[in-house]
């Protein structure tokens, strides 16, 4: 199957099997944070849109144990960067729909928490299609590489993800039901 067929499957399946209120266990995200020794303190998460799996509550939790929360901000030309953040701040909606911050301190995260449309055994995932969080890593790699999980749903696991040269394979994919390494 192609990416353009596996978007277009998944979107319709996760709009019609996406529980509300159906979440991630913030103990299995520490989990594989400790499981892999990792001891940086920026998070890179996001806002959930399209009903993707929403990290908000996970993120408030990181922020009660210290770790500092940045969210993507959308540039020119399909990049981003991410830019602190506290629950308590307030958000602007991008040209796509989705909150984001206002201004801040750009951060380079040590963890990045990605949205997924689809993923396989081999942790290559399939995205909306613009390639922001590929390029992001790609662009940031000589000063960090950041340790990637990416958060889905069970349902979205496929047996074969077609892949390219651009892909950023993730480290681990957190389901509300697994941890996938």
């Amino acid at each position: 199957m192609k990416k353009s067929q596996i978007r277009k499957k998944f979107l319709k399946l996760r709009e019609s099997k996406s529980q509300k209120g159906s979440t991630i266990n913030f103990k299995n995200i520490l989990k594989v944070l400790k499981k892999r020794g990792i001891k940086g303190k920026v998070i890179g998460g996001y806002y959930p849109y399209n009903n993707e799996i929403d990290c908000i509550q996970i993120l408030k939790k990181l922020e009660k144990k210290s770790y500092i929360i940045s969210l993507p901000k959308i540039k020119k030309n399909f990049q981003m960067d991410f830019i602190q953040w506290s629950s308590k701040e307030p958000l602007v909606i991008n040209k796509f729909g989705i909150p984001e911050p206002f201004d801040g301190k750009i951060k380079i995260p040590d963890i990045l928490l990605i949205p997924l449309l689809s993923f396989d055994a081999k942790l290559n995932r399939v995205g909306y299609g613009g390639g922001f969080y590929d390029r992001y890593i790609h662009r940031i790699k000589r000063k960090k590489k950041p340790f990637l999980i990416g958060l889905g749903y069970s349902f979205q696991r496929v047996k074969s993800v077609p892949v390219n040269r651009y892909d950023k394979k993730l480290d681990f994919v957190v389901t509300e039901r697994k941890i996938i390494e």
